[in-house]
């Protein structure tokens, strides 16, 4: 009896990593998405240097943490 359930629990096993497998290589082979608000670079602009990086993201953050307007309840 304990060897059903050893061999139902290796099954198990097997099928959820060939699942998750399948889910990291669809995963990895699409192109990530960009970032709400967030301008592509251009076609010969792939290189760009860390500062200008840092600088996107900062104002990216800026942008993410702005408090919103929120209309009057009037």
């Amino acid at each position: 009896m304990r060897g059903l359930g050893l061999i139902g629990l290796v099954l198990v096993l097997a099928i959820v990593g060939l699942v998750a497998k399948k889910q990291m290589s669809s995963v990895a082979s699409s192109a990530p998405a960009a970032a709400p608000g967030a301008t592509a670079p251009a076609a010969g602009d792939a290189q760009m240097n860390p500062q200008q990086v840092q600088q996107q993201f900062k104002e990216a953050l800026d942008a993410a943490v702005k408090p919103r307007q929120m209309p009057d309840d009037n």
